[in-house]
């Protein structure tokens, strides 16, 4: 039996262009609603915590970055 990961490849691919497309966007000062809760997402740098990435102020979106 051989397995066919292709529709999952696709939607992991799509998913990493999203939300690429999310970090340039907030990075470059544009303002980015939460699907979820409609806040506005922000960055969060290592300096304003130890979780360091982009999210809503209610948490519901978080994308982790990392910081060299």
């Amino acid at each position: 039996m051989k397995l066919d990961f292709s529709q999952l490849n696709k939607q992991t691919k799509q998913s990493f262009i999203d939300q690429h497309a999310v970090i340039k966007k907030v990075m470059h000062g544009k303002v980015v609603v939460c699907e979820q809760c409609r806040q506005p997402l922000i960055l969060i740098t290592p300096e304003q915590s130890e979780r360091p990435g982009i999210g809503c102020s209610k948490g519901c979106t978080f994308i982790s970055l990392e910081f060299t």
